[in-house]
């Protein structure tokens, strides 16, 4: 994995072909709004931690069945619980009316 913009764009490598270019993953990059308004504003869209971690626990369960153990079953329940924190934190900042915002 290669750091292209921290926190927000990565490149991931091929696992056949580590040293060439690999793949790209954006992460949806916000920053204050420069005008003052209280929301944040996009300056590059991409997707949410929410969405790698449903996709890793869609493909861990594909391989689960296909070649079952109980480590991959134990990854699956750690990123569903990660999902569950993931999710809750976003639900407490809606609650607090800050989603979306630089506050806390």
């Amino acid at each position: 994995m290669k750091v292209l913009t921290p926190g927000h764009r990565y490149e991931l490598e091929y696992f056949e072909q580590p040293a060439g270019p690999g793949q790209t993953l954006q992460f949806i990059e916000k920053q204050p709004d420069p005008h003052g308004g209280d929301e944040m504003v996009t300056i590059n869209n991409g997707t949410t931690n929410e969405e790698v971690i449903k996709m890793l626990i869609d493909r861990l369960k594909t391989m689960q069945g296909k070649v079952p153990s109980r480590e991959t079953a134990i990854v699956i329940t750690k990123l569903e619980e990660a999902l569950m924190w993931c999710e809750k934190r976003t639900a407490d900042r809606k609650a607090r009316g800050v989603e979306g915002t630089p506050k806390t």
